[in-house]
């Protein structure tokens, strides 16, 4: 796996900052943020997604909260950043 650096939340201080790379290989993005809060999880198991699917998490997933300002760094079709 090889990691590139795409961008971390603005005006950051040096420790807790949402941060995102891209894996080179796949595409995939690695995301690190805030974890999400009770609340949000809560609201978003009763909000769902499509009818018949598990609102739970699975232990090999989380559930995080990216800010907006982040969205900036997230790669584009186009390639653009």
């Amino acid at each position: 796996m090889a990691l590139r650096f795409i961008g971390i939340y603005p005006n950051t201080p040096t420790d807790e900052s949402p941060t995102i790379w891209v894996d080179e290989e796949t595409g995939d993005l690695i995301i690190q943020s805030w974890t999400a809060d009770e609340a949000t999880v809560k609201q978003a198991q009763e909000v769902g997604s499509i009818p018949g699917h598990s609102t739970d998490i699975p232990a090999h997933e989380s559930m995080i909260r990216l800010p907006a300002v982040m969205l900036q760094y997230i790669p584009r079709p186009d390639g653009d950043a």
